[in-house]
């Protein structure tokens, strides 16, 4: 199986990103900081090793959230987003590996085997990882490898070079796809607008989301779901 390779100079989570959250992540960033942290107070995967897939520096994850579990094992290929994540969170007894849990076909059947028994957290990650055509396929073999875990994403569904026009609603609206979701939030505007292919990802029919200004330029509507193996939402 692929390993994990550096991504130093990656605009998503190199050292750009890195100098930008130091500067915007305890006032520009706030909000988006505070819905994650009640949409994982809110999340109860009961299990006491959780597996932190693409996490960065940890900058929009709270230590309270962390503190819960009693082994953290973190997939994260960047080697300055390790060093931050400790000195960030220098309680948590991180475990560092390097599975490419990604890679098809066998990524994601090889993570859930290397941690049968942990909850699964991507934080973040899965809108930048493929292109929205690629997602469909890695989405799937996630559903499928992940079907015996408790497992959750927050991840970019849209981002535009100006802030929507409208608010962004806390639910997905009904039956909504990501062009009609575009439209009701940028009504009127050509812009370039992308869509990561992520809308309803984890496939629960319950997802939510947030507005996440990431930069001058850079806004994101970033949706949160979760998934319950099926025996441990019979209570059994």
């Amino acid at each position: 199986m692929s390993a994990l390779r550096p991504h130093l100079l990656d605009s998503t989570g190199g050292l750009g990103y890195h100098l930008g959250a130091a500067l915007r992540r305890r006032r520009a960033w706030a909000p988006f900081r505070a819905q994650v942290a009640r949409w994982l107070a809110g999340w109860s995967p009961g299990r006491a090793e959780l597996v932190l897939v693409g996490p960065s520096g940890g900058y929009t994850l709270p230590l309270e959230f962390l503190s819960r579990f009693r082994r953290v094992t973190v997939l994260e290929p960047d080697p300055l987003a390790r060093f931050i994540l400790r000195r960030r969170f220098p309680t948590i007894p991180f475990h560092f590996e390097f599975l490419d849990c990604l890679a098809l076909p066998e990524g994601p059947a090889t993570l859930a085997r290397a941690h049968p028994h942990a909850a699964i957290l991507f934080a973040n990650l899965l809108g930048q990882v493929a292109d929205g055509g690629d997602m469909p396929p890695l989405a799937a073999a996630l559903r499928s490898a992940l079907a015996g875990h408790p497992w959750a994403s927050y991840h970019d569904v849209l981002s535009a070079p100006e802030p929507p026009g409208r608010p962004v609603p806390e639910q997905v609206p009904a039956r909504a796809t990501a062009d009609t979701l575009a439209r009701a939030l940028w009504p009127g505007r050509p812009l370039p607008i992308t869509d990561h292919g992520t809308l309803d990802l984890v496939g629960s029919g319950d997802a939510q989301l947030a507005l996440w200004s990431l930069a001058p330029g850079a806004h994101h509507v970033v949706e949160w779901a979760h998934q319950t193996p099926p025996r441990q939402a019979r209570g059994s």
